[in-house]
C-alpha cells in the first residue's frame, strides 16, 4: 500500500513543488489550498501524513489541525511555518503536530523527516523495502 501524503498550502507554487517531490519519493500526493478541502480529502482519503500550512486565508493551521485530528488522531502532521510564528508552534504541538519547518525550509531535510515517519519504522513490518 501506498503511503499518502496531503499537501494543504495556499501558494500554488510550494504545493506543485512538494507534490513533486513526494510523488517521486513514491507516495501517493493529495493537495488543498483551503482547510475545507483539506478536510474533504482527510476524510475520504485518510492521508498518512499532512504538510499543513500554519497561514491559510479563512480557517488556520491550527484550526485545520484540530479538525484533521478529531477525525483521525493517527495521521501525522508537520506544520510549515514562517518565520517568527513561535507562540503558535508551541500551541500546534500541543494540538499533536509532530514537527514543523520555517520557509523558506530545506526541501531535503522535508523529505528525509516525511521519510522517516512514514517509512522508519517499516523495517520491522512484512514489506521488505527495496533500494
Amino acid at each position: 500500500m501506498e503511503k499518502k501524503v496531503l499537501i494543504v498550502d495556499d501558494q500554488n507554487g510550494i504545493r506543485v513543488l512538494l507534490m513533486e517531490v513526494f510523488s517521486s519519493e513514491g507516495y501517493s500526493t493529495f493537495q488543498a489550498s483551503n482547510g475545507k478541502l483539506a478536510l474533504d480529502i482527510v476524510k475520504k482519503d485518510t492521508p498518512d501524513l499532512v504538510l499543513l500550512d500554519m497561514k491559510i486565508p479563512g480557517m488556520d493551521g491550527l484550526e485545520i489541525l484540530k479538525h484533521i485530528k478529531a477525525i483521525n488522531s493517527d495521521i501525522k502532521v508537520i506544520m510549515m511555518t514562517a518565520y517568527g510564528e513561535l507562540d503558535m508552534i508551541k500551541e500546534a504541538t500541543d494540538l499533536g503536530a509532530i514537527m514543523h519547518f520555517t520557509k523558506p525550509f530545506d526541501i531535503d531535510e522535508m523529505r528525509i523527516a516525511v521519510n522517516m515517519q512514514l517509512r522508519g519504522g517499516e523495517s520491522n513490518s512484512r514489506y521488505a523495502v527495496g533500494s
